[in-house]
Protein backbone atom coordinates (compact mmCIF):
# COMPACT_ATOMS: atom_id res chain seq x y z
CA UNK A 1 0.00 0.00 0.00
CA UNK A 2 1.14 3.94 -0.75
CA UNK A 3 0.47 6.11 2.22
CA UNK A 4 0.23 9.79 1.79
CA UNK A 5 3.43 10.19 3.54
CA UNK A 6 4.95 8.76 0.49
CA UNK A 7 3.20 10.23 -2.21
CA UNK A 8 5.26 13.00 -2.81
CA UNK A 9 3.93 15.91 -5.18
CA UNK A 10 5.37 18.22 -8.08
CA UNK A 11 4.86 20.16 -10.40
CA UNK A 12 6.74 21.07 -13.81
CA UNK A 13 5.94 24.31 -15.61
CA UNK A 14 5.81 23.76 -19.69
CA UNK A 15 5.96 27.23 -21.07
CA UNK A 16 8.62 28.99 -19.03
CA UNK A 17 12.13 27.84 -18.42
CA UNK A 18 11.45 27.09 -14.88
CA UNK A 19 12.40 23.86 -13.02
CA UNK A 20 10.27 21.25 -11.61
CA UNK A 21 9.36 22.26 -7.90
CA UNK A 22 7.68 20.26 -5.02
CA UNK A 23 4.21 21.28 -4.28
CA UNK A 24 4.63 22.06 -0.35
CA UNK A 25 1.76 22.48 2.27
CA UNK A 26 -0.46 19.75 0.65
CA UNK A 27 -3.46 18.60 2.45
CA UNK A 28 -5.28 17.08 -0.46
CA UNK A 29 -4.53 15.95 -4.20
CA UNK A 30 -7.87 13.98 -6.01
CA UNK A 31 -8.17 13.40 -9.69
CA UNK A 32 -11.29 12.40 -11.26
CA UNK A 33 -10.79 10.64 -15.25
CA UNK A 34 -13.82 10.43 -17.45
CA UNK A 35 -12.98 8.12 -20.28
CA UNK A 36 -15.78 9.45 -22.53
CA UNK A 37 -16.47 6.45 -24.71
CA UNK A 38 -19.62 5.92 -26.20
CA UNK A 39 -21.12 2.55 -27.40
CA UNK A 40 -22.38 1.89 -30.67
CA UNK A 41 -25.52 -0.12 -31.41
CA UNK A 42 -27.49 -0.96 -34.88
CA UNK A 43 -30.72 -1.68 -35.32
CA UNK A 44 -31.48 -5.02 -36.19
CA UNK A 45 -28.68 -6.57 -33.41
CA UNK A 46 -28.85 -7.09 -30.33
CA UNK A 47 -25.81 -5.96 -28.17
CA UNK A 48 -23.25 -3.45 -28.76
CA UNK A 49 -21.43 -3.17 -32.22
CA UNK A 50 -18.80 -1.38 -30.73
CA UNK A 51 -17.23 1.72 -28.71
CA UNK A 52 -16.23 5.03 -29.84
CA UNK A 53 -13.12 6.14 -27.66
CA UNK A 54 -13.00 9.70 -27.29
CA UNK A 55 -10.42 11.90 -25.63
CA UNK A 56 -10.51 11.55 -22.05
CA UNK A 57 -11.01 14.24 -19.21
CA UNK A 58 -9.10 14.41 -16.47
CA UNK A 59 -9.75 16.71 -13.73
CA UNK A 60 -6.97 17.25 -10.59
CA UNK A 61 -8.15 18.91 -7.38
CA UNK A 62 -6.07 19.92 -4.89
CA UNK A 63 -5.98 21.50 -1.76
CA UNK A 64 -2.85 23.25 0.27
CA UNK A 65 -2.14 25.01 3.51
CA UNK A 66 -1.66 28.94 3.19
CA UNK A 67 1.93 28.94 3.98
CA UNK A 68 2.47 32.91 2.63
CA UNK A 69 4.53 31.99 -0.91
CA UNK A 70 4.00 32.82 -4.07
CA UNK A 71 6.22 30.20 -5.34
CA UNK A 72 2.89 27.54 -6.86
CA UNK A 73 0.95 30.88 -7.82
CA UNK A 74 4.20 31.51 -10.46
CA UNK A 75 4.37 27.89 -11.16
CA UNK A 76 1.20 27.68 -12.08
CA UNK A 77 1.23 30.62 -14.34
CA UNK A 78 4.57 29.51 -15.82
CA UNK A 79 6.31 33.14 -14.28
CA UNK A 80 9.82 33.12 -13.63
CA UNK A 81 11.12 33.29 -10.09
CA UNK A 82 11.69 37.14 -9.94
CA UNK A 83 8.07 37.78 -10.48
CA UNK A 84 6.53 39.68 -7.57
CA UNK A 85 2.72 39.71 -8.76
CA UNK A 86 0.88 36.92 -10.81
CA UNK A 87 -2.33 38.31 -12.25
CA UNK A 88 -5.86 36.26 -12.69
CA UNK A 89 -5.52 36.68 -16.13
CA UNK A 90 -2.19 35.21 -16.14
CA UNK A 91 -3.79 31.73 -15.94
CA UNK A 92 -5.77 31.42 -18.93
CA UNK A 93 -3.01 29.63 -21.36
CA UNK A 94 -0.02 28.25 -19.21
CA UNK A 95 0.54 24.51 -19.04
CA UNK A 96 1.67 22.59 -16.15
CA UNK A 97 2.57 18.62 -15.48
CA UNK A 98 1.52 17.44 -12.26
CA UNK A 99 3.52 14.19 -11.02
CA UNK A 100 3.35 11.90 -7.73
CA UNK A 101 6.25 10.10 -7.20
CA UNK A 102 5.35 6.74 -4.83
CA UNK A 103 6.80 4.46 -2.43
CA UNK A 104 5.59 1.71 -0.17
CA UNK A 105 5.80 2.01 3.12
CA UNK A 106 9.11 -0.38 3.33
CA UNK A 107 10.55 2.31 1.21
CA UNK A 108 9.96 0.61 -2.09
CA UNK A 109 10.07 3.00 -5.27
CA UNK A 110 6.44 1.61 -7.10
CA UNK A 111 6.26 4.43 -9.86
CA UNK A 112 4.72 7.75 -10.89
CA UNK A 113 1.51 9.07 -11.84
CA UNK A 114 1.58 11.57 -14.19
CA UNK A 115 -0.93 14.29 -15.35
CA UNK A 116 0.89 16.51 -18.61
CA UNK A 117 -0.70 19.62 -19.99
CA UNK A 118 -3.06 20.59 -17.25
CA UNK A 119 -4.72 23.91 -17.95
CA UNK A 120 -5.95 26.06 -14.50
CA UNK A 121 -9.70 25.94 -14.16
CA UNK A 122 -10.52 27.86 -10.89
CA UNK A 123 -8.44 28.43 -7.30
CA UNK A 124 -9.55 30.06 -4.62
CA UNK A 125 -8.22 31.42 -0.82
CA UNK A 126 -9.87 30.75 2.19
CA UNK A 127 -10.29 30.90 6.05
CA UNK A 128 -13.20 28.64 7.19
CA UNK A 129 -13.55 30.31 10.70
CA UNK A 130 -11.34 32.91 12.84
CA UNK A 131 -9.38 29.75 14.55
CA UNK A 132 -8.77 28.11 10.71
CA UNK A 133 -5.64 27.85 8.80
CA UNK A 134 -6.39 29.46 6.09
CA UNK A 135 -6.20 27.36 2.76
CA UNK A 136 -5.61 27.87 -1.17
CA UNK A 137 -8.10 25.25 -3.57
CA UNK A 138 -7.46 24.52 -7.27
CA UNK A 139 -8.99 22.72 -9.91
CA UNK A 140 -7.10 21.63 -12.79
CA UNK A 141 -7.97 20.26 -16.43
CA UNK A 142 -6.31 18.25 -18.75
CA UNK A 143 -6.70 14.97 -20.98
CA UNK A 144 -4.54 11.90 -19.71
CA UNK A 145 -3.52 10.35 -16.70
CA UNK A 146 -0.38 7.93 -16.75
CA UNK A 147 0.78 5.61 -14.75
CA UNK A 148 4.90 5.27 -15.11
CA UNK A 149 5.88 1.37 -13.40
CA UNK A 150 8.20 -1.01 -13.87
CA UNK A 151 11.27 -0.34 -16.06
CA UNK A 152 9.49 3.35 -16.87
CA UNK A 153 8.50 4.18 -12.99
CA UNK A 154 10.18 7.50 -12.98
CA UNK A 155 9.26 10.65 -14.67
CA UNK A 156 12.43 12.80 -15.74
CA UNK A 157 13.01 16.09 -16.63
CA UNK A 158 16.09 17.47 -18.54
CA UNK A 159 17.41 20.79 -19.25
CA UNK A 160 20.06 22.05 -21.97
CA UNK A 161 21.30 25.23 -23.03
CA UNK A 162 22.70 25.25 -26.92
CA UNK A 163 25.61 26.72 -27.88
CA UNK A 164 24.04 26.97 -31.71
CA UNK A 165 24.33 25.24 -35.00
CA UNK A 166 22.66 23.21 -37.29
CA UNK A 167 20.73 19.87 -36.16
CA UNK A 168 22.37 20.39 -32.58
CA UNK A 169 22.53 17.12 -30.69
CA UNK A 170 22.19 16.46 -26.87
CA UNK A 171 22.76 13.56 -24.89
CA UNK A 172 20.23 12.00 -22.45
CA UNK A 173 22.31 9.94 -19.54
CA UNK A 174 21.96 9.40 -15.93
CA UNK A 175 19.64 7.71 -16.56
CA UNK A 176 18.65 7.06 -20.41
CA UNK A 177 15.35 6.80 -21.27
CA UNK A 178 13.17 3.46 -21.81
CA UNK A 179 11.00 2.99 -24.31
CA UNK A 180 7.63 3.47 -24.61
CA UNK A 181 5.77 0.05 -23.97
CA UNK A 182 2.63 1.73 -26.01
CA UNK A 183 4.00 2.63 -28.72
CA UNK A 184 7.43 1.57 -30.61
CA UNK A 185 10.25 3.64 -31.13
CA UNK A 186 9.25 6.16 -28.90
CA UNK A 187 11.07 7.48 -25.95
CA UNK A 188 10.44 10.91 -25.42
CA UNK A 189 7.20 12.56 -23.65
CA UNK A 190 7.60 16.41 -24.73
CA UNK A 191 10.64 18.33 -25.68
CA UNK A 192 10.16 22.16 -25.78
CA UNK A 193 12.50 25.08 -26.50
CA UNK A 194 12.75 28.59 -25.19
CA UNK A 195 14.03 30.91 -27.25
CA UNK A 196 14.23 34.74 -26.23
CA UNK A 197 11.66 34.36 -23.52
CA UNK A 198 9.30 32.23 -25.29
CA UNK A 199 8.71 29.01 -24.75
CA UNK A 200 7.07 26.56 -27.81
CA UNK A 201 6.69 22.82 -27.92
CA UNK A 202 8.95 21.16 -30.73
CA UNK A 203 6.83 18.91 -32.60
CA UNK A 204 8.17 15.50 -33.30
CA UNK A 205 9.12 15.80 -36.25
CA UNK A 206 11.34 18.70 -35.90
CA UNK A 207 13.20 16.23 -33.45
CA UNK A 208 14.72 12.66 -33.48
CA UNK A 209 16.49 10.47 -30.72
CA UNK A 210 18.49 7.41 -32.14
CA UNK A 211 17.29 5.19 -28.93
CA UNK A 212 20.67 5.29 -27.11
CA UNK A 213 21.03 8.51 -25.55
CA UNK A 214 21.16 11.10 -28.20
CA UNK A 215 18.63 13.47 -29.12
CA UNK A 216 18.87 15.46 -32.53
CA UNK A 217 16.55 19.03 -32.53
CA UNK A 218 15.92 19.42 -36.34
CA UNK A 219 17.14 22.83 -38.01
CA UNK A 220 19.32 25.73 -36.27
CA UNK A 221 19.67 26.16 -32.84
CA UNK A 222 20.82 29.65 -31.74
CA UNK A 223 23.37 30.05 -28.53
CA UNK A 224 21.18 30.07 -25.44
CA UNK A 225 17.95 28.48 -27.02
CA UNK A 226 17.12 26.08 -23.84
CA UNK A 227 15.90 22.79 -24.77
CA UNK A 228 13.78 20.51 -22.00
CA UNK A 229 12.84 16.91 -22.44
CA UNK A 230 10.74 14.53 -20.51
CA UNK A 231 10.93 10.86 -20.43
CA UNK A 232 10.30 8.15 -18.34
CA UNK A 233 13.32 5.88 -17.15
CA UNK A 234 14.40 2.72 -14.73
CA UNK A 235 15.98 4.93 -12.16
CA UNK A 236 15.94 8.39 -10.72
CA UNK A 237 19.08 11.22 -11.56
CA UNK A 238 22.35 10.31 -9.64
CA UNK A 239 22.11 11.63 -6.30
CA UNK A 240 18.82 13.67 -6.52
CA UNK A 241 16.01 13.01 -5.01
CA UNK A 242 12.29 12.89 -6.48
CA UNK A 243 10.77 15.04 -3.48
CA UNK A 244 12.80 17.72 -1.42
CA UNK A 245 11.11 18.40 1.97
CA UNK A 246 10.58 22.34 2.16
CA UNK A 247 11.54 23.10 6.62
CA UNK A 248 12.04 26.77 5.57
CA UNK A 249 8.45 28.29 5.48
CA UNK A 250 5.98 28.20 7.65
CA UNK A 251 3.79 25.33 8.21
CA UNK A 252 0.81 27.10 7.56
CA UNK A 253 -0.93 30.72 8.39
CA UNK A 254 -3.97 30.77 10.47
CA UNK A 255 -6.92 33.30 9.91
CA UNK A 256 -5.68 35.47 12.98
CA UNK A 257 -2.62 36.09 10.91
CA UNK A 258 -4.52 38.15 7.73
CA UNK A 259 -5.70 41.47 7.73
CA UNK A 260 -8.96 41.91 5.09
CA UNK A 261 -9.90 45.37 3.71
CA UNK A 262 -12.56 46.67 1.66
CA UNK A 263 -11.80 49.48 -0.68
CA UNK A 264 -8.23 49.80 0.45
CA UNK A 265 -8.29 51.33 4.07
CA UNK A 266 -11.73 49.74 5.72
CA UNK A 267 -10.48 46.97 7.97
CA UNK A 268 -13.20 44.52 8.14
CA UNK A 269 -13.71 43.52 11.80
CA UNK A 270 -16.18 40.77 13.35
CA UNK A 271 -14.99 38.61 10.48
CA UNK A 272 -15.91 35.05 10.83
CA UNK A 273 -15.28 33.66 7.18
CA UNK A 274 -13.87 34.80 3.93
CA UNK A 275 -13.19 33.03 1.05
CA UNK A 276 -12.06 34.17 -3.01
CA UNK A 277 -12.78 32.30 -5.57
CA UNK A 278 -11.72 32.69 -9.05
CA UNK A 279 -13.24 30.69 -12.10
CA UNK A 280 -12.14 30.62 -15.41
CA UNK A 281 -14.46 29.76 -18.40
CA UNK A 282 -11.69 27.74 -20.41
CA UNK A 283 -11.73 27.56 -24.60
CA UNK A 284 -9.34 24.76 -24.30
CA UNK A 285 -9.83 24.30 -28.66
CA UNK A 286 -9.30 20.52 -30.64
CA UNK A 287 -8.69 20.17 -34.39
CA UNK A 288 -10.39 17.68 -37.06
CA UNK A 289 -7.77 14.91 -37.35
CA UNK A 290 -5.79 15.42 -34.04
CA UNK A 291 -6.99 13.83 -31.02
CA UNK A 292 -5.23 16.51 -28.65
CA UNK A 293 -5.61 20.26 -28.05
CA UNK A 294 -4.17 22.32 -30.17
CA UNK A 295 -4.98 25.62 -28.25
CA UNK A 296 -5.80 27.23 -24.98
CA UNK A 297 -7.46 30.11 -23.82
CA UNK A 298 -10.41 31.29 -22.03
CA UNK A 299 -13.41 33.31 -22.54
CA UNK A 300 -14.09 35.22 -19.13
CA UNK A 301 -13.11 35.13 -15.49
CA UNK A 302 -15.31 35.23 -12.68
CA UNK A 303 -14.06 35.98 -9.55
CA UNK A 304 -16.12 35.73 -6.34
CA UNK A 305 -15.74 36.79 -2.92
CA UNK A 306 -18.26 35.76 -0.08
CA UNK A 307 -17.95 37.68 3.26
CA UNK A 308 -19.45 36.35 6.57
CA UNK A 309 -19.93 38.07 10.03
CA UNK A 310 -21.20 38.67 13.28
CA UNK A 311 -24.38 40.85 13.02
CA UNK A 312 -23.00 44.15 15.04
CA UNK A 313 -22.36 47.18 13.17
CA UNK A 314 -23.21 47.94 9.20
CA UNK A 315 -19.65 48.62 8.25
CA UNK A 316 -19.43 46.56 4.86
CA UNK A 317 -23.15 47.60 3.96
CA UNK A 318 -21.25 51.30 4.49
CA UNK A 319 -18.78 50.67 2.27
CA UNK A 320 -20.68 48.97 -0.46
CA UNK A 321 -22.96 51.86 0.03
CA UNK A 322 -19.82 54.58 -1.07
CA UNK A 323 -20.97 55.72 2.85
CA UNK A 324 -18.15 54.87 5.37
CA UNK A 325 -17.75 56.74 8.19
CA UNK A 326 -20.12 59.34 7.57
CA UNK A 327 -23.12 58.09 9.57
CA UNK A 328 -25.26 57.92 6.96
CA UNK A 329 -29.13 57.49 7.84
CA UNK A 330 -30.28 55.16 5.06
CA UNK A 331 -29.03 51.59 3.73
CA UNK A 332 -30.70 50.55 0.50
CA UNK A 333 -29.19 47.72 -1.68
CA UNK A 334 -30.57 49.69 -4.88
CA UNK A 335 -27.54 51.95 -4.22
CA UNK A 336 -25.06 50.09 -3.58
CA UNK A 337 -21.78 51.09 -5.39
CA UNK A 338 -20.63 48.57 -8.17
CA UNK A 339 -16.21 49.34 -8.37
CA UNK A 340 -14.71 47.72 -5.09
CA UNK A 341 -11.74 46.45 -3.97
CA UNK A 342 -10.91 43.52 -1.79
CA UNK A 343 -7.66 43.14 -0.26
CA UNK A 344 -6.41 40.05 2.23
CA UNK A 345 -2.97 40.29 3.65
CA UNK A 346 -1.43 37.65 5.10
CA UNK A 347 1.37 37.73 7.66
CA UNK A 348 3.68 35.62 9.14
CA UNK A 349 2.18 35.80 12.58
CA UNK A 350 -0.72 37.21 14.47
CA UNK A 351 1.27 40.66 15.40
CA UNK A 352 0.87 41.56 11.70
CA UNK A 353 4.60 43.29 11.68
CA UNK A 354 5.80 40.55 8.82
CA UNK A 355 3.98 40.85 5.58
CA UNK A 356 4.31 37.81 3.32
CA UNK A 357 2.38 37.86 0.86
CA UNK A 358 -1.09 39.48 -0.38
CA UNK A 359 -4.60 39.06 -2.68
CA UNK A 360 -6.33 41.88 -4.51
CA UNK A 361 -9.64 41.61 -5.98
CA UNK A 362 -10.75 44.61 -8.11
CA UNK A 363 -13.71 46.39 -9.77
CA UNK A 364 -15.74 43.64 -7.28
CA UNK A 365 -19.55 44.20 -7.61
CA UNK A 366 -22.31 43.15 -4.90
CA UNK A 367 -24.48 39.92 -6.19
CA UNK A 368 -26.48 39.19 -3.07
CA UNK A 369 -26.77 39.44 0.87
CA UNK A 370 -28.13 36.96 3.40
CA UNK A 371 -28.70 37.31 7.17
CA UNK A 372 -29.36 34.15 9.14
CA UNK A 373 -31.59 34.87 12.41
CA UNK A 374 -31.47 31.45 14.80
CA UNK A 375 -32.81 31.33 18.06
CA UNK A 376 -30.56 31.56 21.16
CA UNK A 377 -27.66 32.49 19.11
CA UNK A 378 -26.03 35.41 17.53
CA UNK A 379 -27.35 37.00 14.30
CA UNK A 380 -25.13 36.44 10.95
CA UNK A 381 -24.97 38.50 8.10
CA UNK A 382 -23.21 37.51 4.61
CA UNK A 383 -22.81 39.30 1.58
CA UNK A 384 -21.38 38.09 -2.36
CA UNK A 385 -18.91 40.25 -4.59
CA UNK A 386 -18.13 39.39 -7.98
CA UNK A 387 -15.64 40.65 -10.68
CA UNK A 388 -13.13 39.57 -12.69
CA UNK A 389 -10.32 41.24 -11.91
CA UNK A 390 -7.06 40.94 -9.27
CA UNK A 391 -3.87 39.38 -8.64
CA UNK A 392 -1.46 37.65 -5.80
CA UNK A 393 1.95 39.69 -4.91
CA UNK A 394 4.45 39.43 -2.86
CA UNK A 395 4.64 43.73 -2.47
CA UNK A 396 2.45 45.53 0.36
CA UNK A 397 2.90 48.97 -1.57
CA UNK A 398 0.76 48.25 -4.42
CA UNK A 399 -2.16 46.19 -2.84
Amino acid sequence: MIHSSYYRPKVLPVLEDLAPNEIDRLQDLSATATLNRTKIEEIGRDGIVDWKTATPTVSVTMRQLEYGTIDFWRELANKGDSVTQVNFSDFKTPLVDIAGYKTDDSGTFLGTIYYPGLRTASFGVSAGDPDALMERSFTLSGEDEIVLLNNNKYLIYKRFVASGGTDEAFTLSDPVPYPDPDNSGDYLFRVARTRANVTTEILVADWSYDGAGELTVNGTSVAGDVIRVWYSATTYISGVEPFIENDADLAGISADSCSVYLESSNYLYRLQSASLEVTLDRYDVMEIGNKDKVAYGTRDITTRVTLGRMLESYTIEEVLRGKAGQSYGKIDVRNFSSNLNLIIKIYSDNTKTNFLMGYKCIGLAPTGTDIATPTSDYINRGVTLEGEEGFVTTVEGIL
